[in-house]
């Protein structure tokens, strides 16, 4: 069995584990990373052509994009034909953030060489960097800087020292139906009203987002308290700024929202393809996605609303500007890589290489280049985005993050299904923020 196969086998159990976390003692976690380290499955074997001896990189990367057929795998077969000495091939990750993380922080943990190249969340940098995975790009520091965008180039950074390579941004948007709705809604409670009364005259909800307890609630989450005019931290995560009031309005509409039905059923169980899917399909009047949803929903082969919505930035709770969440994907060289050089520049190409982020461009996946917005500005998601990034706000690249967003997920999600007490869980919130500066 390949190294990558075992780990998918590994990954699965200790999801498992950890979502049962509560059950199963610490200890069972550690028997699965000692379980992979014993199968062989820290480093690559020859036959996975990542070891000594080969010039082949292993990009270790997820989403749907990395799918044959993905825009990933298109990018990695330009490299390819232009680099026949140092190939590159994806290890698709799966499709779930935290679960890449899971896949990428076993073979890290145990020094692996099997992954070249990381594609990372946006918000592993300071975890990956303080742990001793990454390599320092700090040679190549200017070359970056000086084509990316500033959120994005700010995401691949770690008490001042570029740990990876920008390679795609991020930003949510408000998809509408443009056959059901005249104008988009600019605040939270003109959304609340038009989905409500659209989607009562349709048979449809009047809203669909990530709702799930993951990573993506806590985004969502986010965007209404920042939208609200609150703060996580000051500039360099110093200092806790939590609005417990304003914390409190966000789980209160979100409370609400269940109660009135302006969430759709089953709002707790979506995920972004959960909720795409019953945007597109016709189910809902608004969604809350990412630009990846523009190019799927416009697809008249397999969509039931081509030709019939628009994307408009979020609301907020004042009707003022817009916020929302910055996300997107990072590559990284591993430290445990045994092709360093090779890895920097192929993480070196994927920032600076104008085809290459035309190309995400051209996929839906927003370039981290500042001049492909300018060419791309006929293209609607580009034109949105060059409005919508630069008040995107980045969750902080801590290296307590993942810490912090279960801590979120685990207060929020039952305060805004009526499980628990909003202002206990705000309260909860703050008192975890302050002892994570702490650490």
């Amino acid at each position: 069995m390949s190294g990558a196969a075992v780990r998918n086998r590994i990954g699965g159990a200790l999801k498992l584990l950890t979502r049962n976390r509560y059950r199963f003692p610490s200890a069972a976690i550690l028997l699965v990373v000692i379980a992979l380290v014993a199968t062989g499955c820290a480093g690559t074997s020859p036959e996975d052509g990542g070891g000594e001896g080969g010039g082949e990189l292993t990009w270790a990367i997820g989403g749907s994009e990395a799918a044959p057929g993905g825009v990933h795998r298109e990018i990695a077969a330009m490299w390819n034909e232009e680099n026949p000495d140092t190939p590159i091939r994806i290890d698709r990750l799966p499709d779930d953030a935290g679960e890449q993380r899971q896949q990428q922080s076993l073979e890290l943990n145990a020094e692996g060489s099997g992954f070249d190249v990381l594609g990372m969340d946006v918000i592993w940098t300071g975890e990956y960097s303080v742990n001793g995975w990454l390599e320092s790009l700090e040679d190549v520091r200017d070359e970056i800087e000086e084509v990316s965008i500033p959120g994005a180039f700010e995401s691949a950074t770690w008490e001042g020292e570029l740990w990876a390579g920008p390679y795609n941004s991020n930003a949510g948007f408000l998809y509408y139906r443009t056959d059901l709705v005249d104008e988009p809604p600019t605040t939270w409670d003109e959304a609340v009203e038009m989905g409500l009364e659209v989607g009562k005259k349709e048979g449809i909800s009047p809203f669909v987002a990530q709702g799930a307890q993951y990573e993506g609630m806590v985004v969502n989450f986010l965007e209404y308290y920042w939208g609200a005019g609150g703060e996580l931290f000051n500039e360099d995560a110093s200092e806790v700024l939590w609005d417990e009031g304003l914390a409190l309005e966000a789980v209160e509409f979100m409370r609400d929202s269940v109660e009135n039905g302006f969430y759709a059923s089953g709002f707790n169980t979506f995920l972004e393809e959960e909720s795409r899917n019953e945007f597109q399909s016709g189910k809902a009047v608004f969604l809350r996605n990412w630009p990846y949803v523009y190019g799927l929903a416009s697809d008249e082969a397999e969509s039931e609303i081509a030709g019939k919505f628009d994307i408009a930035p979020l609301p907020t709770f004042t009707g003022e500007g817009t916020i929302s969440a910055l996300g997107g994907f990072n590559n990284a060289v591993s430290a445990f890589s045994d092709n360093k050089e090779a890895a920097k520049e192929f993480v070196v190409w994927a920032s600076t290489n104008e085809d290459v982020q035309t190309l995400l461009g051209q996929s839906s996946l927003p370039p981290t280049m500042a001049s492909v917005y300018e060419e791309l500005q006929d293209d609607p998601v580009m034109k949105l985005l060059g409005e919508v990034l630069p008040d995107a706000k980045p969750r902080p690249p801590a290296p307590t993050w993942n810490d912090i967003s279960v801590t979120i997920q685990q207060e929020i999600f039952p305060a805004y299904n009526g499980q628990k007490d909003p202002q206990e869980a705000v309260e909860a919130v703050g008192a975890f923020l302050e002892e994570s500066i702490q650490e």
